[in-house]
């Protein structure tokens, strides 16, 4: 990823803009260790607490990055119930990264946090028609498909 990723301007701002970045050593011990990684490259999101919400592992071509970091900010506000922040993550990689690996996830989480918000299963059904229109050979899909009943 040094080579093609990280020297990317996108990259190099977003990154700047939105994350502290931390690089180590996948040898780097304890920390290794410590979040069990075993193989590099490993993109970890965490929070300000040191809790993984989020990884990555393998490369990922600066198009795959940001929305995977994105995606990873969302988390950790979905995973604080703080739905509304979460999906305003959610929505940014929906529209500005629609052919995303990291899209079908986002699509399905906006669905779960606007059901948490709501206590209305009407945005499950709806994540799961977005899903199998856009997506539909997704994992995110299939499990979505439960919520096509709703």
């Amino acid at each position: 990823m040094d080579a093609v990723t990280y020297p990317n301007e996108e990259v190099v701002e977003f990154i700047n803009n939105n994350v502290i970045p931390v690089r180590l050593a996948s040898d780097a011990q304890p920390t290794a260790k410590n979040f069990n990684i075993t193989w590099t490259p490993a993109l970890l999101i965490l929070d300000h607490h040191g809790i993984e919400h989020h990884r990555s592992v393998g490369f990922l071509e600066p198009i795959e990055l940001i929305p995977s970091i994105l995606l990873g900010i969302g988390k950790v506000y979905y995973d604080t119930n703080e739905f509304q922040e979460a999906i305003n993550y959610f929505e940014q990689i929906v529209a500005k990264y629609p052919e995303s690996d990291s899209t079908p996830e986002a699509v399905f989480l906006i669905g779960v946090s606007r059901y948490k918000i709501m206590h209305n299963p009407q945005p499950l059904k709806e994540a799961y028609e977005v899903l199998q229109r856009d997506y539909p050979q997704s994992s995110w899909t299939k499990k979505a498909y439960p919520y096509r009943l709703l």
